[in-house]
């Protein structure tokens, strides 16, 4: 019934309790989970984490906070991209919010990685999943750089955990984006991320735990879980005065039609336990 575009199983916070959790989801009704992968180095894990559960499936890519960890370059993605149950690219994106004492001019490695994602994603044929925060201009400017502007040939994606403004959202929307909503939207102080939940297209609209993080009220402040993408699904449903089951079963149809290879799996897919 549900589906949760973007959790990481493979963090140790969760990495022990994936048979636990497994059955909590069965519990709440939760089908499927995407594993993401943040760094080349936990890629192993992720994919494994795939491999052994026919629910769960796998992402590729180096997030934009990960210093001091391999740089990818476009070979090492169209690599692993390949590989049996890699259904998408990222996280990638940009993220300023820790800048410190360095200038955005001092993160043009971060943006030069964002690009290599882009190219990997589109000719692989997979979407991206972008994480951007205090970054948006850049990670929009980039993407249409990069001919990501909805037509035929480009990549697309999901704009995952979206907390940026309503501006934002309708031009991810105008590049074809989809946008996922986490646990955030059932904070008491997220009322104008929930005014963006409300307006984005039913055909748009993902969900997700981001977990071990984000815990939905009521569980806001203990670990998250895939069992618990419903919370957010439900809050969707009081926004837009829809059934909850419409919620569930629109959002799953739109990771099917986003993430394609859930349902028909690359015959160049390699078999390797990396």
């Amino acid at each position: 019934m549900f589906t949760d575009s973007h959790c990481h199983l493979n963090f140790p916070e969760l990495a022990s309790q994936v048979p636990a959790i497994r059955s909590a989801m069965a519990q709440a009704g939760v089908d499927r989970a995407l594993c993401i992968c943040t760094t080349l180095e936990e890629f192993p894990s992720v994919q494994a984490l795939a491999l052994a559960y026919d629910n769960l499936w796998a992402t590729v890519g180096v997030h934009p906070d990960s210093e001091g960890v391999a740089e990818p370059s476009l070979q090492d993605l169209l690599r692993l991209g390949q590989m049996k149950r890699v259904v998408g690219i990222g996280e990638t994106g940009l993220d300023y919010y820790r800048l410190g004492d360095r200038s955005r001019a001092d993160m043009a490695w971060q943006r030069e990685r964002f690009r290599v994602h882009i190219r990997a994603a589109r000719k692989l044929g997979l979407p991206l999943v972008i994480h951007t925060r205090a970054a948006s201009e850049d990670t929009l400017a980039i993407l249409r750089e990069e001919g990501e502007d909805g037509s035929a040939g480009c990549a697309g994606g999901v704009f995952h955990c979206f907390t940026e403004t309503a501006q934002v959202a309708r031009a991810a929307l105008d590049l074809g984006f989809y946008i996922s909503f986490s646990g955030i939207l059932t904070f008491r102080n997220a009322q104008d991320l929930r005014d963006i939940a409300a307006f984005v297209p039913l055909e748009r609209l993902l969900i997700e735990t981001d977990s071990p993080y984000l815990a939905p009220v009521p569980y806001r402040g203990k670990s998250n879980n895939p069992s618990l993408v419903p919370y957010v699904a439900a809050e969707l449903a009081r926004l837009r005065a829809s059934p909850l089951e419409q919620i569930a079963l629109a959002t799953s149809r739109n990771f099917d039609a986003l993430f394609k290879r859930v349902l028909t799996p690359l015959a160049a897919s390699v078999e390797h336990h990396a």
